[in-house]
């Protein structure tokens, strides 16, 4: 059967895919993207609950402060292709963009699926052609890559992009079958883990609070050291499993597996233990005759007061004017420092990154070229490059795809 040679195949339409083909095809190459889903930027559509967080308006430096995994090697991809030029190849294509909070970039619409729609009109635009094949295997020869084989058919190709994500989600693709390639030609696999995922707690609490999200709260993590083992502040939310919002996701992030420990929600980080010990004496000195049980509606959401009362210990039908010194101190530390112990993380298909992948140590930082394979090309989240909630994620694929792109 006659077969068709390609310049260049990307594996995955996901947004490393798509970018790294588009940046391929505007170089003058032929290039053919295989996705085995239905459709271009499944994973893509449900990022930032549908809104897509694109990228972090910061600079270079506070960027990489931001990578968990191996910050250095995205120094050059970062340094040729950065935030603001993601910004400004989605205004070019049509989607107007906003910054919110924490410097995330949102498309204004708050439609991800614009995102989506935007790099696969690039593609298409610059003549690649899209296919929906299942890719199984690598054809390499004398360590020089030659293509793919889909099922029972090869298709041929001076070069191949491996961009078809981690092990996170894998209804939407990200299965894994990307490290699997990789380590048929013989790359090492970094250890595969969840990272920016909810995290597991056995404490009643997180039950009993069930849906209550937490603002500005600051949380520290501790496992058998005296130093936290992270700490931050922002937001998060109790479920029925445990936690989960920006900072706990985060956590998951920087935490690698070290569980169990315990994490301690800080009500008011403004405040110091005296700061907060005098405001907890002029409002109970204003509400001597009230039980314990209504004097908080101005220090916590309703539905924390019962389950932080029952962590205290007292009474909750106790007055105010008969509570002791040292039951006051204990009200005290416990806003400064409830705790919650951490046994894990939800399963690794429920989390937004994969943690883990290519090692790094194998791959060309500055073309994305295998160090083992000629012409075989990485982009995204398949490799072990992961980073915090905020946009980080994305523009790492953008990066790493115009430089794979670029390069072939």
């Amino acid at each position: 059967m006659f077969m068709i040679t390609y310049d260049c195949i990307v594996v995955g339409g996901g947004p490393a895919g798509l970018f790294a083909a588009y940046n391929a095809a505007i170089g003058g190459n032929r290039v053919l993207l295989l996705e085995k889903n239905d459709r271009c930027g499944k994973k893509l559509d449900i990022t930032g609950k549908g809104r897509c967080n694109v990228t972090n308006a910061c600079n270079n430096e506070e960027f990489l402060n931001n990578v968990i995994a191996n910050p250095r090697f995205l120094m050059s991809a970062l340094s040729r292709f950065n935030t603001e030029d993601t910004v400004a190849f989605f205004e070019s294509w049509g989607v107007a963009t906003k910054v919110e909070r924490g410097n995330r970039v949102f498309p204004e619409s708050d439609n991800a699926h614009d995102i989506t729609k935007a790099l696969v009109t690039a593609a298409e635009t610059v003549g690649v052609e899209i296919k929906r094949k299942r890719v199984s295997a690598l054809l390499v020869e004398n360590q020089k890559i030659k293509g793919v084989r889909c099922g029972s058919e090869e298709i041929f190709a001076n070069s191949v992009i491996i961009a078809c994500g981690g092990a996170s989600y894998p209804k939407t693709g990200s299965d894994g079958s990307g490290h699997r390639l990789a380590e048929s030609v013989g790359h090492k696999i970094t250890e595969i883990r969840p990272s920016l995922v909810p995290l597991v707690s056995p404490d009643k609490l997180c039950r009993d609070c069930m849906g209550l999200s937490l603002r500005n709260v600051g949380l520290s993590f501790f496992g058998n050291g005296k130093k936290p083992i992270y700490k931050e502040q922002g937001e998060m939310m109790f479920t029925h499993f445990g936690l989960t919002g920006p900072v706990i996701l985060s956590a998951s992030a920087h935490l690698q597996g070290q569980y169990p420990c315990t994490v301690y929600i800080d009500l008011k980080p403004a405040l110091d233990e005296k700061t907060l010990d005098k405001r907890l004496l002029r409002d109970f000195a204003e509400i001597p005759n009230k039980e314990l049980k209504n004097a908080f509606s101005a220090l916590m959401p309703s539905k924390l007061i019962d389950p932080f009362i029952a962590l205290t210990g007292i009474d909750p039908e106790t007055r105010i004017n008969a509570l002791t010194k040292e039951q006051r101190a204990k009200i005290l530390s416990l806003m400064k420092a409830i705790p919650v112990r951490i046994n894990g993380t939800r399963p690794i298909d429920e989390a937004i990154v994969t943690g883990g992948g290519v090692d790094c140590k194998e791959i060309d930082p500055k073309t994305m070229q295998s160090k083992l394979v000629s012409g075989l090309y990485f982009a995204g989240e398949v490799m072990d490059v992961d980073a915090y909630t905020g946009g980080f994620n994305l523009q790492i694929a953008f990066s790493t795809g115009f430089v794979a792109g670029s390069s072939v």
